[in-house]
């Protein structure tokens, strides 16, 4: 009889680390609290200190916590967290209850995208509008299917953020957007026509950007961003 394959210590050392972090964001291990010594967590999780001691310099590395030499290592504030790390944001989106951080999530991207709709009506080629126009067109003919009119909405937004030229807006931009609709709760319910609804949104958008009238692109972007997410905000979890 064979043994049994170990998982790798790199996939170990993964899992451990996301269910830290997980306890950091749901206040399991909560702020300006010591952490756990590294022999508790090494028992607690079943795994050498060495993949504890690791963890907790990549916990370091993401704001959330900090390891004194001599004093242990205590919990950060969430304002010193990374949030935009995808570990970080994925604990904070799965774990969001009362929809705040979805809520603050949503006003960000409107305010970073509607500038960069701004920017993108200033910037707009032949090219960049032509890619605007094909992915309304797939959102037309998908209209019945879920799945492939947002695929086509995403790419609508990814095309924008593209033609504003601005690729720090638009990185985080993206990691906001993709962790966004990794959210069954984000993502929510559909109340009739709302697909018709986001059509005709992106269709101000484009013909205020193929126009070049950056400040109704900005007005059409945000206000898209806003409302689609209030259509689909589904109530808080008591």
């Amino acid at each position: 009889m064979q043994p049994r394959a170990r998982a790798p210590i790199e996939r170990i050392g993964l899992t451990v680390l996301r269910e830290i972090v997980e306890a950091i964001v749901t206040g399991e291990y909560p702020p300006d609290a010591p952490m756990p010594t590294e022999s508790v967590l090494s028992e607690q999780f079943g795994v050498s200190r060495t993949v504890v001691r690791e963890s907790m310099k990549r916990l370091q590395e993401k704001g959330l916590v900090t390891v004194a030499q001599g004093r242990g290592t205590s919990i950060n504030p969430r304002t010193s967290w990374n949030v935009l790390d995808p570990l970080v944001i994925e604990a904070l989106v799965q774990n969001d209850e009362t929809l705040k951080v979805l809520d603050d999530l949503s006003a960000t991207r409107a305010s970073l995208e509607a500038e960069m709709a701004s920017a993108a009506a200033r910037n707009r080629d032949d090219h960049g509008i032509e890619t605007l126009r094909e992915a309304l067109a797939v959102m037309t003919e998908t209209i019945s299917d879920s799945a492939a009119f947002r695929e086509a909405d995403v790419r609508f937004h990814h095309a924008v953020m593209a033609l504003s030229g601005n690729a720090l807006a638009e990185n985080i931009a993206r990691v906001l957007l993709g962790h966004a609709l990794g959210s069954d709760r984000f993502t929510g319910h559909d109340p009739a026509h709302s697909f018709e609804l986001t059509l005709s949104e992106h269709e101000r958008i484009a013909d205020a950007i193929a126009a070049g009238e950056h400040d109704a692109a900005h007005s059409a972007m945000h206000s898209h961003i806003v409302d689609s997410w209030e259509r689909r905000r589904e109530p808080e979890i008591d």
